[in-house]
């Protein structure tokens, strides 16, 4: 009798089933890889549930307690898709509510801070000091919303070409074939390069030590430069620059045309 029993498995009165648009939805979560763990593992739960599998499999699947599994699965049967979120924490109420979160979001996406360039978590608190709000809790707050306002990122924005192939193929076209006798460069400049040394000289690495560079410099003030690569040869011509102008840059032009090697 207690042999029978051992082989025998349980199986839980929770029945999970799942329609094909909630499966769907099941499996994108169950493949993501930003939704929270958390929820990826319900998802998973979900799938497996509705398989047939058992608890023990389950919770040996997703390495978590059998305990709770059979907490998932009472949630999933009673309330289905639901059951994915997060069920509210016990403890202190929030203090900052939905109307915090949206004068932080107003704040930083309306106007730029008056001093600093970006805002901080400090500067946002400033802003905001009748809510009585702190900069760590506005750093909570912002993370919880992904929202980064000190970073930026740029971009460039032209107006669409129509003849943007025609001209993009003429280039690639001179830079495979360029015509004969001809230098075909292609040019870019760098201006305003700090001139440094070290104030003294670095130490060679020895058994036990790494090499040691010092920190301090010297600085011997700004250098410009303008180079060319021959596209055909793969030669680089640099050349120091006084003005950055179109005199200075025809007459380096014609320079390179005279000193490119050719093969």
């Amino acid at each position: 009798m207690a042999e029978e029993l051992e082989g025998t498995v349980m199986r839980s009165p929770f029945t999970v089933a799942w329609n094909d648009d909630q499966r769907a939805l099941l499996e994108q979560t169950a493949r993501s890889r930003t939704a929270p763990l958390r929820r990826v593992q319900r998802a998973r739960a979900a799938l497996a549930s509705a398989d047939g599998a058992s608890n023990a499999a389950i919770a040996r699947e997703l390495g978590v307690h059998i305990a709770t599994v059979r907490r998932w699965r009472k949630r999933f049967h009673h309330e289905a898709l639901a059951a994915l979120e997060d069920r509210p924490r016990p403890g202190r109420p929030r203090r900052y509510g939905p109307q915090v979160h949206l004068a932080i979001v107003t704040t930083i996406t309306s106007a730029r801070p008056s001093i600093d360039s970006q805002w901080t978590h400090k500067s946002i608190a400033e802003a905001l000091a009748h809510y009585g709000i702190s900069p760590s809790q506005v750093g909570r707050i912002l993370a919880d919303l992904d929202l980064k306002p000190h970073l930026v990122r740029g971009w460039l924005t032209r107006p669409d070409d129509p003849h943007f192939h025609d001209k993009a193929t003429q280039v690639c076209a001179l830079y495979l074939h360029g015509p004969p006798g001809s230098v075909v460069l292609s040019v870019d400049e760098k201006t305003a390069i700090a001139a440094r040394s070290r104030r003294h000289p670095t130490r060679p690495a020895q058994p036990g030590r790494p090499e040691r560079r010092e920190f301090e410099y010297r600085r011997h003030g700004t250098a410009s430069i303008i180079a060319a690569l021959d596209v055909h040869t793969g030669q680089v011509l640099v050349e120091d620059i006084i003005r950055n102008d179109s005199a200075t840059f025809i007459g380096s032009c014609a320079c390179w045309t005279r000193t490119s090697t050719r093969p």
